[in-house]
This record gives C-alpha cells, sequence and structure tokens, in this order.
C-alpha cells in the first residue's frame, strides 16, 4: 500500500492550501485516515482524522480553519487549509489505517508535503 500526498507550497498568512493523499495498492478497505504534521523540532501531531463513515476531529490548534473529508471511491483524504498562519509551518504526512485481507490492518504513512506559511 502506497500514500502519495500532494498539495503542499508557500503561502502567506491568512492564505488557503487544500493537501490530497491517495491511497493505492493491495486494498481491501480503508479505515481511519487522517493528516499529522511536524515542524522543526517538534512532535509529531495530529491535525484531523476521519473515519470510513465520515466522523471527523482535529486539533484544537485548527478547528475552525482546517477541514478533512475523504472520497472512499478514489481512495483520497483531503485537507481544506484557511486562514493559514506561520505557525501552521511543517511537513504534513497523510496516515491510512488499511486492511489488505480481512484477518489484518496496518497503519501506512505518506512521505510528507511541505506547507510554508510566510509571515
Amino acid at each position: 500500500v502506497q500514500l502519495q500526498a500532494s498539495g503542499g507550497g508557500l503561502v502567506r498568512a491568512g492564505g488557503s492550501l487544500r493537501l490530497s493523499c491517495t491511497a493505492s495498492g493491495s486494498i481491501l478497505r480503508i479505515h481511519t485516515m487522517g493528516w499529522y504534521r511536524q515542524a522543526p523540532g517538534k512532535q509529531r501531531e495530529l491535525v484531523a482524522g476521519i473515519t470510513s463513515g465520515g466522523t471527523t476531529n482535529y486539533a484544537d490548534s485548527v478547528k475552525g480553519r482546517f477541514t478533512i473529508s475523504r472520497d472512499n471511491a478514489k481512495r483520497t483524504v483531503y485537507l481544506q487549509m484557511n486562514s493559514l498562519k506561520p505557525e501552521d509551518t511543517a511537513v504534513y504526512l497523510c496516515n491510512a489505517d488499511v486492511s489488505s485481507d480481512p484477518w489484518d490492518r496496518m497503519d501506512y504513512w505518506g512521505e510528507g508535503t511541505l506547507v510554508t506559511v510566510s509571515s
């Protein structure tokens, strides 16, 4: 299973970006999908997650500004980021909890996409 993320870039404070992450490979079912981020010198943190049924959760720091969504048919998760702040600067990584057969369930990570917010 591979996760390919895209959509990062450089944006000014107050701007918007939309990240996408598509899963491919031997996939029977994708359970929870999510976005994490890691800034230089800081620990990786959960930004937002979404279950296969569409239930979402967000870090307090992004509530009201970021929206996570998914298209199950396309095996893709999105992160719409609005009102971006310099402190949102980080490498954003997508994560998926995947079953390739009825008896297993594994966690997969994408390579990450860099988001830089200038002040």
